[in-house]
């Protein structure tokens, strides 16, 4: 099965969710600067999660480059982790209009813990199929990254509770340490022998 098709529609659904996203902060009515200042809750909001789906569209670009087979279970996978972040705008809309209140901010947690979680698993799925000395494992291995993510996402969800900001903070410093484009998949290629020039 050719995996062009599922790089096409991964990258046509996250542009529609990054749309939505910034739709979500409304123009405002009046030509004062001081019209702009509901909207900093929002803009916050928006800044985090566009980062987010940036960071998730990299790291699932740079997969997809590495994998050489598509299977039915892969494309379920795909469309697991797509849904959850097709619920960023929802998550994200929330918090911002609120004002990181204690619910959306936990809600916003938990999307963000699912989104990484239906990630893994569709990692696992393509490590499944591509085999034990496929490129995929070499180059994420143990996926310490990975976990250590999901357990910062648990903790903000749980800090949450004392006060929302340490759940935004928690969310935040994850966003950072994925910020810079993972080069794992990129190095396994170049030691492997294989052109990596379209991974830029």
């Amino acid at each position: 099965m050719n995996k062009g098709r599922l790089e096409a529609f991964s990258d046509g659904v996250i542009a529609i969710i990054i749309t939505i996203m910034v739709l979500e902060i409304k123009v405002p009515e009046g030509e004062s600067l001081m019209t702009l200042k509901p909207l900093i809750p929002k803009f916050i909001s928006y800044v985090l999660s566009f980062i987010y789906v940036g960071i998730y569209w990299n790291n699932h670009h740079h997969l997809m480059h590495a994998v050489k087979k598509v299977n039915g279970q892969m494309l379920w996978a795909n469309l697991n982790f797509l849904f959850w972040l097709s619920l960023f705008p929802v998550a994200a809309g929330w918090m911002g209009e609120n004002h990181f209140a204690l619910w959306p901010v936990i809600v916003y947690g938990l999307v963000l813990f699912l989104a990484a979680i239906s990630y893994t698993l569709l990692v696992i799925v393509i490590k499944k199929t591509e085999g034990e000395r496929s490129l995929v494992v070499q180059a994420i291995g143990n996926d310490y990254k990975g976990k250590i993510s999901l357990l910062f996402y648990i903790a903000g969800v749980g800090l949450s509770f004392i006060n929302p900001w340490f759940g935004v903070a928690l969310y935040f410093s994850v966003a950072c340490v994925w910020f810079i484009p993972d080069k794992r998949i990129e190095k396994a290629m170049r030691e492997d022998g294989l052109p990596d020039e379209d991974l830029s």
